[in-house]
């Protein structure tokens, strides 16, 4: 899940093919529906992304009352008005009428709290919730950021890697080597949610990432992974998927002991000190699940889009839409333009307008 930023932008206007009151306000590559004349190319105004949450006395300013999603009608939600997928909220709140938003979309500064806008946060199924601990060692996943909000990430041309991105529950497990032969080493496990707050889950085997880490003896591929990289600590981040966990299951059952899904998309490892991302597929291949790799080439931004959207390839069936897609580099490097991991997603606009889709986290 990517960070919540609520920003100044300038914007560049584009014409609705299907409604001559309506107009297109493009914010990096993403689009949202505006009222004809609201702005022009080179305005500036505020972005509000999806997975915002939203006071109510703003959605009554802006006139969204009863149009947005959840039980409060109060998220941001991908939509389609008229035929035109509209991602975000393009408006001028009346709490900043005194800012300079050109000035503040040149520092990038953040009206997130300022406007009392939230991040979403899913529901935990119990499934996916239990009994948790500190854990400081744990090696935590990062948020990515999509494409079409910075598609600066990424040079044209430059070598990356694209593999498909799927819509289960993020599971991460952190190995830490013994301290001595005594020892057989310790195993966290915790969620996307629970470790962004250093948090694992204890150990229960009705837990559906303790499900999946046994399942799969992952403890011993990362002790062995360890000791051939003289790591101190493997992080192994994989996808815990099927019926039960989310609205696509790829053919796959969480609610049965040996039909569970999960498939790994990203190492890292402490070596030395430093942390490192590594490639998932060039050390786990045979050893674990990976998610399926999809593209190996020149990044471009047409291509990226192409495959974010289509059939899922992890069942073999192509039992469903697909969700998106994942974009690194070939060669693993830090990105200015989101101060940290070069690495972001893009996707599907068919996925981001099911009906009836789940978003536990």
């Amino acid at each position: 899940m990517s960070t919540l930023r609520v920003t100044a932008e300038l914007l560049t206007i584009h014409t609705h093919p299907n409604a001559d009151a309506l107009e297109l306000a493009q914010v990096g590559l993403y689009r949202a529906v505006v009222a004809k004349g609201a702005y022009r190319s080179g305005d500036a105004a505020v972005y509000i992304p999806e997975q915002a949450v939203l006071p109510a006395e703003l959605v009554e300013e802006l006139g969204l009352t009863g149009r947005l999603a959840g039980g409060a009608s109060n998220r941001v939600k991908a939509v389609r008005l008229r035929g035109e997928l509209s991602q975000g909220i393009v408006c001028r709140p009346g709490a900043l009428a005194d800012v300079d938003l050109v000035r503040a979309a040149a520092d990038g500064t953040d009206f997130a709290e300022l406007l009392s806008i939230t991040k979403w946060s899913p529901p935990i199924p119990p499934t996916m919730d239990g009994e948790v601990e500190r854990a400081p060692d744990l090696l935590s996943w990062v948020d990515i950021e999509n494409i079409q909000r910075y598609p600066e990430i990424f040079e044209p041309g430059e070598p990356v890697v694209l593999t498909e991105k799927l819509h289960g529950s993020a599971c991460l497990m952190t190995y830490t080597v013994a301290g001595d032969a005594s020892d057989t080493g310790k195993v966290q496990v915790s969620s996307k949610g629970f470790g962004s707050k250093g948090l694992a889950l204890k150990e229960d085997p009705r837990n559906l990432y303790w499900r999946a880490i046994l399942g799969h003896d992952v403890p011993a591929v990362a002790a062995r992974l360890a000791e051939k990289l003289g790591a101190r600590r493997i992080g192994l981040f994989g996808e815990v998927y099927g019926a039960g966990v989310q609205d696509l299951a790829y053919g796959a059952n969480a609610r049965a002991e040996e039909d569970l899904g999960y498939a790994v998309f990203d190492v890292s490892a402490e070596i030395d000190g430093q942390v490192r991302w590594l490639d998932a597929a060039e050390l786990l291949s045979g050893e674990l699940p990976l998610v399926p790799r999809l593209y190996e080439g020149p990044y471009d931004i047409e291509k990226v889009l192409e495959l974010a959207s289509g059939r899922e390839t992890v069942s073999g069936r192509e039992l469903h839409l697909r969700e998106g897609v994942v974009i690194r580099p070939a060669t693993e490097r830090y990105s200015p333009v989101v101060g940290g991991r070069a690495i972001a997603k893009a996707v599907s606009p068919a996925y981001l307008t099911r009906k009836g889709g789940t978003e536990y986290e």
